[in-house]
């Protein structure tokens, strides 16, 4: 166990993260050079938030993937500041992205309200949807979770072993989709584009996303609760259908992809223009400032 309680200070700090790459963003237009400077030192500070999320991840969560991923965090969110304040005013795009996934998804990480009432939506739909294909869970408060505690999110299935009190499956954050919603939602408020092209890519991720995901918590609370796999396959049912969210996103929004040619860059030093190799803006007018969306 960690001799201090990480979260303590991530979330403060994420909150911090946030109005740093927003003020950034404010910035950017009217006062380019010292816009380069501030969103710079949220990337700094964001490396740091990796490097105290990555023991939590390692020694809490118990999680080798999640820890290795937050180390590969630390360096490359440093080399995005560095190449920011040197002058790639393209990687604006992708900070003012990560200032509307925090917006998003932070309200739900650190109100208990807000992350209360989106976990026992989801639990209420799930249980629905579970209703309308025949099956009757208990759904009960969660009761071995202390973040979650109180919620009204654990479904209780019944096992034909008397002597076992059953199998429980808790509807917690990772639950809801959120992230998936946030990272989305983010990269597509995070570009200039005309409004309407970004409300029609905004609808459809969004609404695959949540139908995706209530379907996905609701094969995976039958599959667990009810003993179908011995191997952990239910929790990928998603991840099969991200490709076709985010082509579509591209294909409407091919603006996109100047976050795809800085994430390439920063990994190989080769500078791409993907959206021009694909062809998707070629059919596309030039974006009307008077229509663009800021």
């Amino acid at each position: 166990m960690l001799p201090v309680d990480v979260l303590a200070v991530t979330d403060p700090l994420a909150w911090v993260l946030v109005a740093l790459f927003g003020g950034g963003a404010l910035l950017e237009r009217r006062r380019p050079a010292a816009a380069r400077y501030v969103v710079g030192a949220a990337w700094a500070l964001f490396a740091v938030f990796w490097l105290l999320l990555a023991p939590f991840f390692f020694l809490v969560q118990n999680s080798v993937v999640e820890a290795a991923l937050a180390l590969a965090g630390v360096p490359a969110c440093l080399y995005a500041g560095f190449l920011l304040v040197g002058g790639r005013d393209s990687l604006f795009v992708l900070s003012r992205a990560v200032a509307v996934m925090g917006l998003v998804y932070m309200p739900a990480e650190t109100i208990p309200f807000v992350r209360q009432l989106l976990v026992e939506h989801v639990a209420r739909q799930t249980a629905l949807l579970m209703e309308f294909l025949g099956y009757d869970p208990t759904l009960e408060p969660i009761a071995d979770r202390p973040a979650y505690e109180g919620y009204l999110g654990a479904f209780h299935f019944e096992t034909a072993d008397p002597s076992h009190d059953g199998i429980v499956y808790n509807i917690v954050m990772a639950c809801t989709g959120l992230g998936s919603m946030a990272i989305f939602g983010g990269c597509i408020a995070a570009v200039r584009a005309p409004l309407a092209r970004k409300l029609r890519a905004l609808a459809v991720a969004v609404g695959v996303i949540y139908v995706l995901n209530i379907v996905r918590t609701t094969f995976i609370g039958l599959a667990f609760g009810h003993q179908w796999f011995d191997g952990p396959y239910a929790p990928y049912l998603m991840e099969l259908f991200g490709e076709s969210i985010a082509w579509f996103a591209i294909r409407e929004l091919p603006e996109l992809l100047v976050i795809v040619d800085d994430v390439a860059y920063m990994a190989t030093g080769e500078e791409r223009d993907t959206a021009a190799e694909l062809g998707l803006l070629e059919d596309r007018p030039a974006a009307d400032p008077a229509r663009a969306d800021d």
